[in-house]
């Protein structure tokens, strides 16, 4: 019996686990020399990730430990041992019985190999290796929309990685919640990679390890310990690290509102992934406030046609994180925003995602169910999702 208690439910966050030379066999010579090792960049923070990689795939061909994932899939293993997490043709056996009618797959570590390198020929050929790698894992299985990674340095080599990602078969782009070369993600020079973007019908997706996602480490500097990561590991989550890891994220949306990315191009959609989303309220009010303050002085702000709020509303859909308070979250800003995620198989996920997401949402009314677990990433590709 699958995991999942209801049909059409869309998952808007999971993850494949990358072998250690995953990226680098499928990238030109050029590139190949370019890029980091993935264990001795996974083993500064402690990660083990060598061992953890032998470990996951000695446990594709052992059928006993197999059999007993399949038991119950969502609870069992997290990483790479988990079932699906580095196999292809397992990853749709996990699919059947988590019962999810789709999900959109992310890599885990690669892109920390490239993305935020200042060597363009690195940035966009790690791109490329990337993206073959994604539509690799996720080609066989159309439920599996593979997340293509799409760097913003250089718009004229951004607009031939967006045109390989497609021909790839690439589903969403992911793009950093940053400046790129010194300039703002809204800047003009990027309205002809928006513009195709566009026409291509599929959305952009922010996701955590893409930006400046926590507070820096002289924060914990408070002459203790440091403890451990809430999961046992290294260098992610904190508790003082939580209420800000969607800071860089809502500076990158503020100026594709406020500088008219979204005026210009009213059919481009962006999903905001695994950063939590107990912030969206907020963000509807102050985009608005900062509108009414600065209209008359910035003309880019003056010339919206619609109010900041209503942007977000048409173009943005968040993925809260498991135990936020989603029906408070739906009655304070409206149920078109919020989209189911299992975040599959990683941790921070929990072992029953759907249950600590409807502990939430007691007042919560069956349309608005549909919207959180399938009208809402459908909306992400206008209703048009390529399952």
């Amino acid at each position: 019996m699958p995991y999942a208690h209801r049909p059409n439910i869309l998952d808007a966050d999971s993850h494949l686990m990358e072998g250690l030379d995953w990226m680098r066999d499928r990238a030109d010579a050029k590139t190949r020399d370019l890029l980091p090792d993935l264990t001795a960049a996974l083993n500064k923070g402690g990660a083990g990730a060598g061992k953890a990689i032998q470990l996951g795939e000695a446990r594709i061909n052992d059928a006993d430990k197999t059999a007993a994932l399949e038991e119950n899939v969502i609870a069992s293993a997290k990483g790479w041992l988990a079932l699906g997490a580095m196999d292809s043709s397992e990853r749709s056996r996990a699919l059947d019985l988590l019962g999810f009618e789709s999900q959109l797959v992310f890599s885990t570590f690669s892109v920390g190999l490239f993305a935020f390198s200042d060597n363009l020929d690195l940035v966009y050929g790690g791109a490329s290796a990337h993206n073959r790698m994604m539509a690799d894992f996720c080609g066989a299985d159309d439920r599996l929309i593979s997340v293509g990674f799409l760097p913003l340095n250089d718009p004229e080599q951004s607009l031939a990685s967006l045109r390989q990602a497609i021909d790839l078969g690439c589903g969403a782009l992911w793009v950093a919640h940053a400046t790129s070369s010194g300039r703002s993600p809204a800047h003009v020079d990027n309205d002809p990679v928006w513009a195709a973007v566009q026409e291509a019908g599929i959305p952009i997706v922010l996701h955590i390890g893409a930006g400046k996602n926590s507070i820096s480490k002289a924060w914990h500097n408070n002459g203790r310990p440091r403890p451990v990561d809430l999961h046992g590991g290294g260098e992610n989550l904190r508790g003082k690290d939580l209420p800000s890891v969607h800071h860089a994220a809502e500076t990158f949306l503020s100026a594709m509102v406020l500088d008219g990315v979204f005026e210009r191009f009213p059919e481009l959609r962006c999903g905001v992934i695994e950063m939590g989303a107990s912030w969206a309220p907020s963000l509807l009010s102050r985009l608005d406030y900062a509108a009414k303050s600065f209209a008359r002085t910035e003309p880019m702000i003056g010339e919206l046609s619609l109010k900041p709020s209503d942007y977000v509303r048409r173009h943005l859909k968040f993925t809260p994180f498991p135990g936020e308070p989603v029906g408070w979250m739906i009655e304070e800003a409206g149920p078109e925003l919020f989209m189911f995620s299992s975040d599959y198989p990683h941790p921070e996920g929990t072992k029953d995602p759907i249950e600590r997401f409807e502990s939430t949402m007691a007042d919560v009314d069956d349309p608005d169910f549909d919207n959180f677990y399938q009208r809402n990433f459908a909306a992400l590709y206008r209703d048009a999702v390529p399952v």
